[in-house]
């Protein structure tokens, strides 16, 4: 083995100069990012937030212009004209994105502009992949796209963080991965997979309930049970995709215990949609879960359920510490502030690990949210070289 002289191994090299080049990509960067998050600005607000010359926020401004990536959108205040008053944008028509909720039995498509807006929304048909597609091409036609730059599945099961395959954990229909697989050759688009309770995570993350949280954990409470995991302000996966298959969780009162292949002896006997409508049905009522949940079946019910979700976010503050649980998907909605403190005042009495906990405000439509603003991230990376 050759010596390594001591002054070579520990004197760090000087840092090289940025050249003129790499400084306006930088700058660029720097000014969408800003238009990103805080919207249309004028050339003064840009060379405030930025810290940048008069001249330098000039030659931006015209590069982006140029390059298609920002326009004129409007001017501020009513008083006042010239350049000075110009309000910038990102053209948002530089791309188009799709969102997609692909459930057991259903599948919603929304088409989007690149900063996330809404075109248009429509149900996909089930089970038959090509015509799945072909209705997913039809709604951006509708939309005025003429092509997709970037499409977000949201589905469950696991999605392995190396390959992006989708894995079912619990009888997942065949035609989900083949969509995904359809979608990947059909289109000249960035077709992305994600886990569906992940998506939910994001969207309470970025407009819902957990938008001042570092941590958290959301707790999807629908026909399934899972969780996602956001700690340190990033989605956490796990080796295998597998962090927050919480339904597998084994925990008393279920009777039995789960499998590789079933999870109805674990955490999802007790809380999912059907054990849900069961324990309301033991306290007499028999309408729909959500009213159940919402507080028509009487404090008796909500104080059982409480009682049954808390063990879950017990074990979820014991291993994770997130410092919040959120109860996401429409029965967390549903149940809202009351259910939550419930599950809060429970939860004291089984871990001395300190929880908050939410009701999330998105309800199902948070899958088809999470999607729509993982595209728009994805498709602003890419384009703006972030």
């Amino acid at each position: 083995m050759s010596a390594v002289t001591p002054a070579k191994a520990l004197t760090p090299a000087a840092p090289s100069p940025a050249s003129p080049s790499t400084a306006r990509a930088i700058n660029d960067r720097l000014a969408l990012r800003l238009l990103q998050e805080e919207g249309a600005l004028t050339a003064t607000q840009l060379k405030s937030m930025t810290g940048l010359s008069r001249p330098s926020v000039a030659d931006l401004v015209e590069r982006l212009t140029e390059a298609g990536l920002i326009e004129v959108v409007g001017e501020s205040g009513e008083q006042r004209r010239g350049p000075n008053a110009r309000l910038y944008g990102i053209v948002a028509r530089r791309a188009y994105l799709a969102a997609l909720d692909v459930r057991t039995d259903s599948a919603t498509a929304v088409v989007a502009d690149l900063l996330g807006r809404p075109l248009a929304q429509a149900a996909l048909p089930v089970d038959a992949v090509d015509e799945a597609v072909d209705a997913l091409e039809g709604l951006a036609h509708e939309a005025g796209a003429d092509r997709l730059h970037t499409v977000v599945v949201g589905a469950p099961g696991l999605v392995a963080p190396s390959s992006g395959e989708l894995r079912s954990t619990a009888g997942l229909p065949a035609w989900h991965r083949d969509l995904v697989a359809a979608l990947q050759l059909r289109l000249p688009a960035t077709v992305v997979v994600e886990n569906e309770t992940n998506l939910a995570a994001l969207a309470e993350q970025r407009v819902g309930a957990a938008q001042d949280l570092d941590s958290f954990v959301l707790l999807w409470l629908g026909a399934g049970v899972g969780a996602a995991v956001v700690l340190d302000g990033r989605l956490r996966r796990g080796a295998s995709g597998g962090a927050g298959e919480i339904g597998f969780l084994p925990v008393p009162g279920t009777g039995a215990l789960p499998s590789a292949t079933d999870c109805g002896g674990g955490f999802h006997a007790l809380v999912g949609r059907e054990a849900v409508a069961a324990l309301a049905a033991e306290h007499g009522f028999t309408g729909p879960v959500e009213e159940a949940v919402a507080g028509a079946a009487g404090g008796a019910f909500l104080d059982a359920l409480a009682e049954r979700l808390a063990l879950g976010a017990a074990a979820v503050a014991a291993v994770l510490d997130p410092g919040c649980v959120v109860l996401g998907g429409e029965l967390g909605r549903a149940g809202g502030a009351d259910l939550a403190g419930r599950v809060a005042h429970r939860l004291t009495t089984l871990t001395p690990v300190p929880v908050q906990v939410r009701a999330g405000v998105l309800g199902d439509p948070g899958v088809l949210v999470g999607a729509r603003l993982a595209a728009r991230e994805a498709a602003q990376s890419t384009l703006f070289g972030a």
